[in-house]
This record gives C-alpha cells, structure tokens and sequence, in this order.
C-alpha cells in the first residue's frame, strides 16, 4: 500500500500545522489513542465531561485539530471526541480503508467501541461525512443523531469542473509549487482566505500523496437501517458536491431526514470567521440538542 504522506519530513510538517491548529483552541484538549483494525487511531477530546457526547470526523487533508478549531463553540455544550481519520491525517494510521464499502464505517464502529461510547452524536465534515455515513451503513444503532456538512458519499459534481477548477490547479501547484498557483486551487475552495488556511493547504498538497478515490454514492436501501434524525448542510457554489443536488438526493437517502440548509454564498470550506463559526455550531447545537 502506498503511504499517504511524502516521507518523514512532509510528516513533521503536518505535524506542525496539527498544533498549530490546536494552539488555537482556547479550552484544554487531550490526546487519546484507540486501537482499531486499521491500525492507532487518535482522539482529540475536549468539552465538560458531562456534556452529551460527540463524535466530530473531519474532512480529507486535514486533522481533529483543524475541525476543532472551526467548531470550536461547540466545545461549550459537548463532550467531543475529534477523531483523525486513517488514512487522512498525520495523527492515525497510515492506512487506506476501501471507499467502496463499508471499511471506513466498521473503522469507526471500532473507534467507538475503544472510546466507550455505545451511542452518540456524529458529526462529520466533508470525507468526514462519507465516513460518518458509512457508519450509519455498518452500524447505525451508535449513532443517536447525525449532522452532514458538505457530506461526500451522497452526490457528486461535474467531472469537468472538479477537473478545470481544482483538480488542474492542484496538480500543477503539486508540479511548481507558486503563489499564483496556489491562489488558484483555493479560489473554488475556500469560501474566505485566512493566515492559516491557505499555507496548510499549500504545505498540504506538497506533503499528502493524494488519495484520488472518489467515495462510492450511499443508497437507500443501505441507509434502511438509519434512525437517527439527520440534518444535511450543502453550500450553494460547492463544486466538489452541489448544495442544490445535495439537498435534493438528501430525502431520497435519509428516511429520518429532519433538517436540511443550503448555506449561501458558501463553497466547499465554509467561511473561517468567528461569526460563521458561531452560526454553523448553533445550528448544529440547536438540531443535536433537539427534543
């Protein structure tokens, strides 16, 4: 199997940005490992003990830390475990479950049972929303109430403009890496460039060995057994998966289907401000939290 990563110095780059990104939290965090089939996993935990658990999966090239981080008023009401994706980030394991089964959700099954939780609250971002999705596959009794932002697994976009606007500009960015090329590559993925957000994905794209699978489509019939409610978030200029076909396929796949929004003005990593991370962790609180 190939590595994710370009070697031990790409690694300890990612490595960097991971606490970077932690730094940014303003309450205590810890560190856990968990044993699973596909090797180490870590869990970022953090939130008072007594908050209702959970469990927060990131999206592709990042970590616990950068979802964290952009969650981070979710911290006040929840007892959250941030887990880093095999396969996905510098944290867990260099490994590759299959993203044309059900792999990644008995990986996670697996990250639940080291971590205790016997039911909880999955939230997942992107890849971490294909992977959350697989769960409800695999084992959709863990799950007490689901939320999916931007969720890969359910639609995708036009080959041709996933291709001309982001695939092209990474792949020649990964060739001579530039300023201008870089700028190319965000502009149809970052809704707002900050300090942050725009050197990692840079140093990203130059340290991950790109995972170029595209997560198989969920259906119906493998959701049968999902009872939890579920709320879908799409991105109206998401080009990666539309918010409109997004929302639209979302009935067809979730019979528990009790909220959906589509964020305007948004792309495919929503704006990195305090008052959007404000907003997305009431909207998330509020459908989590709901009687």
């Amino acid at each position: 199997m190939k590595s994710a990563f370009r070697g031990e110095q790409a690694k300890a780059v990612l490595s960097q940005w991971f606490n970077r990104f932690r730094d940014r939290l303003k309450v205590p965090t810890e560190s856990r490992m968990v044993k699973t089939r596909f090797g180490d996993t870590h869990v970022l935990v953090g939130g008072p003990e007594a908050g209702p658990s959970l469990v927060v999966l990131h999206g592709a090239l990042a970590s616990s830390a950068h979802v964290l981080s952009e969650l981070a008023p979710l911290l006040e009401r929840f007892r959250i475990y941030a887990v880093d994706i095999v396969g996905q980030s510098v944290k867990s394991a260099d490994a590759r479950p299959s993203v044309s089964n059900n792999e990644y959700g008995e990986w996670l099954k697996d990250v639940l049972d080291g971590l205790s939780l016997e039911r909880t609250h999955v939230v997942g971002v992107s890849w971490g929303g294909f992977v959350a999705i697989r769960l409800a596959a695999f084992a959709p009794e863990r799950i007490n109430r689901l939320a999916l932002l931007v969720p890969a697994g359910v639609v995708n976009g036009s080959h041709w403009d996933g291709f001309v606007k982001v695939g092209l500009p990474m792949m020649l960015y990964r060739m001579s890496p530039t300023k201008r090329r870089l700028d190319a590559f965000v502009r149809h993925m970052l809704t707002n460039t900050d300090d942050d957000w725009v050197p990692y994905l840079g140093d990203a794209l130059r340290s991950f060995n790109m995972d170029m699978r595209v997560p198989s489509l969920a259906t119906p019939e493998e959701l049968r057994g999902l009872k939890a409610p579920t709320l879908v978030l799409g991105a109206d200029l998401d080009v990666s998966f539309p918010g409109d076909r997004l929302l639209a396929r979302a009935p067809q796949l979730f019979s528990t289907l009790a909220d959906t929004e589509l964020i305007k003005d948004c792309r495919h990593c929503p704006p990195t401000t305090d008052a959007f991370r404000r907003w997305l962790s009431e909207r998330i609180s509020g459908f989590l939290l709901a009687n």
